[in-house]
Formats: structure tokens, sequence, C-alpha cells
């Protein structure tokens, strides 16, 4: 059989993987958050992702992979991408959108539980079409920047998920703590999520589509290769559960369940951007260390009186920066020269050159994805506002924003405040 076409295929059943990872988050958020916004999530996760397909489709994909040192120009609806004798470049799209509409999956989270549906929509299409592809250009892009440094981002540490955590945690702080997150001496209350069935569930697929993720990123199964990618990316999961399930018994002297599932995922995150570059002894390890910083982090974050809902920015944002460096400690000489990207890391010979770009990366990639995050939301916010009132909080996203509730048997409202919305 034709390479090519069997490349295309597994391009393309990789890209559903990835798809699927979009069920898992919505179960994740929503078994995370509290049943009187369950509905609400689970309809602005969908239409976030059909406006996402549109935009990366329009202008995303050809601001990242047309030619240009800082960003493509060219290939807008995927016109003067692609040649005889490649995948097609559809399906390359198809691959590349998976990526883009997890990046704002992640990103949501710091949204969560109080946001105006109006702002998905409006951020959703701006971060796809113009603050996503930025920083993928300047890594992936064949001209790109950091590209020609040798930056080692092979699935995307921080690509996608430092860009989902640093815009989920500018959106955090912008929209400010729920109603009943913090007493008045600062001290925070837990709002626990309405259903840890569903956060765990959403979890496994989340697990399942990174295989996806992961050795998808191979582009090919002609050597082989994507096994070891599986490899390192499975192991770096499970023993982000332990790590993570060791330091939250040091700090809080009880294993509480959203823990164990940050954990997995932390894992997952750190070990995206060093699957192809390092041993599997070391996918463990950092694996490992980002379940316990995962935990750390977002103890931490609270304590500041910042409310991240589902700790999007510790999950993907501190782990993502984790598993950037990591690759400049523990690349192998072996491995880079089988990828072709970079230096080997600094415990195999390659000095602080490799460790210096990954820095680099993550610099440049929290100060745009911050500072573009911060414009885009304050000029959404001037121009039609970007949090419910306390009111509608209160009652829920689902009947505050979509007019019935994801759980209507389960929940009656007040007659009085009943009558009141639909009078409005």
């Amino acid at each position: 059989m034709n390479q090519v076409m069997v490349d295309s295929f597994w391009i393309f059943f990789c890209a559903v993987l990835v798809i699927m990872m979009q069920a898992g988050f919505a179960l994740l958020e929503a078994g995370s958050a509290r049943m009187k916004n369950a509905g609400h999530i689970a309809a602005k996760q969908l239409l976030s992702f059909s406006i996402a397909a549109i935009a990366f489709w329009a202008v995303g994909y050809g601001f990242i992979f047309g030619e240009g040192k800082w960003i493509g120009m060219e290939g807008w609806f995927l016109k003067g991408l692609g040649s005889d004798g490649e995948v097609p470049v559809e399906i390359n799209f198809l691959f590349q959108f998976a990526f883009a509409a997890v990046s704002l999956a992640i990103a949501w989270g710091g949204f969560a539980e109080r946001a105006k549906l109006s702002v998905y929509l409006w951020f959703g299409l701006l971060f796809t079409a113009f603050v996503y592809p930025l920083v993928g250009h300047w890594v992936w892009g064949s001209e790109g920047w950091l590209h020609e440094l040798g930056k080692q981002d092979f699935a995307g540490s921080t690509v996608v998920h430092l860009q989902g955590g640093v815009a989920a945690i500018v959106a955090t702080i912008l929209l400010k703590p729920r109603v009943g997150k913090f007493n008045a001496d600062k001290t925070p209350n837990m709002i626990p999520g309405h259903n840890q069935v569903y956060s765990v569930l959403g979890t496994l697929l989340i697990w399942i589509g990174w295989f996806g993720f992961n050795p998808g990123s191979t582009l090919t199964v002609q050597d082989g290769f994507f096994g070891y990618v599986a490899l390192t990316t499975n192991l770096a999961a499970g023993a982000g559960a332990l790590g993570s399930v060791l330091m939250v018994q040091f700090l809080l002297k009880r294993i509480e369940v959203p823990y164990i599932v940050n954990g997995v995922l932390s894992g997952l995150v750190a070990i995206t951007a060093a699957c192809a570059f390092v041993e599997a002894w070391a996918a463990v390890l950092i694996g490992f260390i980002a379940g316990a910083i995962t935990v750390a982090s977002s103890i931490w974050i609270e304590k500041l009186g910042v409310d991240d809902p589902i700790y999007a920015f510790s999950v993907h944002g501190v782990a993502g920066i984790w598993g950037t460096l990591s690759t400049g400690l523990f690349a192998t000489p072996e491995l880079v020269e089988k990828v072709g990207i970079g230096q080997a890391g600094l415990f195999y010979g390659g000095g602080l050159q490799q460790l210096g770009v990954q820095a680099l990366g993550i610099l440049v990639t929290i100060l745009y994805v911050g500072v573009a995050t911060f414009v885009l939301l304050l000029a959404i916010k001037k121009l039609g506002g970007l949090r419910v009132t306390d009111e509608e909080e209160e009652i829920g996203l689902d009947l505050s924003e979509h007019g019935g509730y994801g759980y209507p048997e389960q929940i009656t409202l007040p007659v009085s405040i009943q009558s009141k919305k639909e009078a409005s």
C-alpha cells in the first residue's frame, strides 16, 4: 500500500482521537462544576468547538504553516498549501485544528461558572484565529524563529498547553472569584464539583485521546517510532497520578479525587514536549514531578485569592512549563538526532544551550498570550461585559444563559425567581 495513504489514514485516525478529547473536557469541567452550570458547560464546549473549526480553517492554519519568520502569510481557507505526493492538506488541517481546539478548551477552565456565553463565542473566535496560531508558527512553522533556534516541543507542552493555561489564568483574574469562594478574611471555601465520576471518566477519555496527540505527532507509521512515543506518554501519565497522590497526602493529609485527576493530566501535559526526546525512565520522572508540583501550585494559587475553578493554570501552565524545560535537561543525543530538532539536554552533555532555548520559548509565550488575552478580554468587557450578574450566578448559568437546567428534575427554582426570569 502507498506510504502516503497509510500515513494519511494514521494522521486522520489520530485527529479523531484528539477531537474525542473534547468530550473528555466537557465531562471533566462539568463534573468539576456545580450541577446548576452543567448544561451551560456542555453547550459552550460544543459552540466554541464549532466556531474554532471555522476560524482555524479561514486563517488560523495559514498563520501557522504559511511561509514567514514571524507569522504565516498564505494558506487562507487552505489555499496554496500542500502539494502532490504528500499527505493531503485537508487531513493535516483536521489534525492541527484538533490541537487548537484543545488549547481553547484548556483556556475555558479559567472562565468556568461565571462568564457570559457571548464571551466564549467572541474569545473562542479571536483566540483560535489570532492568538494560538502566532506561537504555533514560531515553534512549528518551517520558518518560525523559535523553530530555527531549535526549540523542542514535539506535541505542544508550550504551543497547546501553556497557551491555554496562560489564557485561563488571565481570564480568571479578570473575571474575579465566584460568589462565595472566599470569605472576608480571604480564606477560601470549597466549591465541590457535582460529579466526580464525570471528572474521572472525562480524564480517561482525555488520556486515551492523548495517544492521538503525542504518537500522532510523528506524522508517520513508517518506522514504528509512534510506539515509543506512546510508551513515554503512558508512563508519564501514571507517574503523574502517583506524584500528585504523594504530594496531596503530604500537604493535606488526605487524597482528594480532583488531585488524582489533575495528576494524570499534568503528567500528560509535561511529557507532551519531551515524549520523543527522552528515555523511558526520564518520562516517569517528568510525569511524577509534574503531578507533585501541580498539587502544590493549585493550593498556593488559591491561597493568593485567585479562583481557578478546575486548576487550569496549574495543570496546563505550570506542568507545561516544567515539561518544556525538561527536554533541555533530559533530551538524549540519539533521540534528538532521530527527531532532528535542537540539541541534547544538560544531563547528556548538551550544556545550557537547549535549556536556554526552551526557557526563551516559555518566556515569550507567557508574555504574548498574557498580553493578547488581557487586551481581547478587556475589549469584550467594554463592548458587552464578561461576567453574569450575582443573581444569575446564584441561580446558575443553565437557566440564566439557556433558559433551562441540565438536570431539570433535580433542581426546583423558587417561584419568585422563576417568575422574574420568565417576565424578563
